[in-house]
């Protein structure tokens, strides 16, 4: 059981950091980055759904 949990807990950190990298590259304001990332570091399973659903997006960039 113990492979099971730790496969989740490196699923969860992938996702968190997806996210706080996402966060960075985004446009919101850097008061708003800081709570975000804040959010996810704190509560990673319920800050990443919280992000996912509302959070700021990176930029996309067009080449």
């Amino acid at each position: 059981m113990l492979e099971v949990s730790s496969l989740g807990g490196l699923v969860i950190l992938a996702l968190d950091i997806w996210a706080i990298v996402s966060i960075i590259g985004s446009s919101a304001s850097t008061g708003k980055k800081v709570l975000w990332v804040l959010l996810v570091l704190i509560l990673p399973v319920l800050g990443f759904i919280i992000w996912l659903l509302a959070g700021p997006r990176s930029r996309k960039t067009l080449a």
